[in-house]
């Protein structure tokens, strides 16, 4: 195996060992700062290490600013609304539930670009993916419950929202951004840069503070979900994108919702027979969505989709 192999293969595990933990990291602050706060300060520690990369690598235009209704609209849907309706739900939520319902990013994206983009060919196949997908999302979420055994319907409500404004900024970036020909990272800074501000604006001040009577959560927000959950893991995505190709890229997303399963067994949420049958589920139907189809006269993929 080539070195340049094993650092994307490296990179991948470290990406996916930093998604999963973030529920984690958001659930200890939770308890001490609002979901707007712990957003906030999120953006703040992991915006720097984006800009001084970009800055370092000399990919912003002045340009570029031209399209700043573009970067508002994803700096909206993929970093602060998307940001904060996980951190609301992750507070309602055991982490490892919080954490098995993102893996159903995926479904909501293939949905939403098979509606407005048309890209997507829908066959028997990803149909059943979809199917098995939502399945699984149902089996975690069990509205019939009521009572102790219950989730608490908004948690999962938030983690669908958000997982809605993600899926929402794919199709917005493929529809609208993917000609501008500007730099993936330049257009994160962008992107990040904005929500900061927003944030920066919408959030409370008062009680922010009360994140320092806790130097685990502390450490949580600033390093896990700041400096490296958010700054470290934008570089670490655009790397193995480029070592290992996008389709490759994408399959990421599996890791984060088993990564949170097990830290949740750890910290002693505990773990039901029908979690594990749900979120493989989830993977089953992403994988099934996302597994190229093969051509039978070359046997060669179509990763058009």
């Amino acid at each position: 195996m080539k070195s340049i192999e094993r650092s994307a293969i490296v990179a991948f595990a470290s990406l996916g060992l930093i998604w999963g933990s973030n529920f984690i990291f958001m659930k200890w602050a939770a308890e001490l700062i609002s979901p707007i706060q712990i957003v906030f300060l999120r953006v703040l520690f992991g915006f720097f290490p984006i800009l001084a990369l970009a800055l370092y690598r000399g990919v912003l235009r002045k340009q570029h600013l031209r399209h700043w209704p573009h970067f508002l609209v994803m700096s909206i849907l993929a970093t602060a609304l998307y940001y904060y309706a996980f951190a609301k739900g992750t507070a309602l939520l055991p982490s490892s539930v919080a954490g098995m319902l993102s893996g159903a990013i995926p479904l909501f994206t293939f949905v939403l670009t098979a509606l407005f983009l048309k890209q997507e060919s829908i066959n028997v196949r990803k149909i059943v993916g979809v199917v098995l997908g939502f399945l699984g999302v149902l089996l975690i979420a069990r509205p019939w419950s009521t009572g102790a055994g219950g989730l608490d319907p908004w948690g999962v409500g938030y983690m669908i929202l958000g997982s809605l404004s993600l899926g929402s900024s794919f199709v917005y970036a493929r529809r609208f951004m993917s000609n501008l020909e500007i730099a993936p990272l330049a257009l994160s800074t962008y992107q990040v840069g904005l929500a900061l501000f927003i944030l920066a604006v919408a959030t409370p001040y008062s009680g922010l503070s009360n994140i320092g009577q806790s130097g685990v959560a502390l450490s949580g927000l600033v390093l896990g979900l700041g400096l490296t959950g958010t700054g470290i893991a934008y570089v670490l995505y655009y790397y193995i994108v480029q070592r290992m190709g996008a389709v490759q890229a994408s399959t990421v997303t599996y890791l984060p919702p088993v990564v949170a399963l097990l830290i949740g067994i750890l910290v002693g949420e505990g773990l039901r027979a029908m979690d594990l049958i749900a979120m493989s589920a989830i993977l089953v139907g992403v994988y099934v969505i996302q597994m190229p189809v093969r051509q039978r006269s070359t046997g060669v993929s179509d990763i058009r989709n």
